[in-house]
């Protein structure tokens, strides 16, 4: 980065935390209306948990990596 001059910034969002409830608002009715699509990687059983980490670290996921245990029951 030195040689290079690149320059790398970035923030904490707990700077910012008193904005929490207006991002909870804004981003919930963005992904209900489908405006912000979001991904996930679910891998099925607790016994594939160690496998789906390794994979994890190696980036072989995409999205929110999730190891399903059971079934969702909010889903029907």
């Amino acid at each position: 980065m030195l040689v290079k001059r690149i320059m790398l910034r970035g923030f904490i969002s707990f700077d910012h935390y008193d904005r929490f409830p207006d991002v909870v608002r804004d981003l919930g009715g963005w992904i209900r209306e489908g405006k912000v699509k979001y991904k996930e990687d679910i891998v099925q059983g607790i016994e594939n948990a160690p496998e789906a980490f390794l994979g994890l670290l190696k980036g072989k996921n995409f999205g929110k990596l999730l190891v399903q245990v059971s079934d969702d029951p909010t889903r029907s």
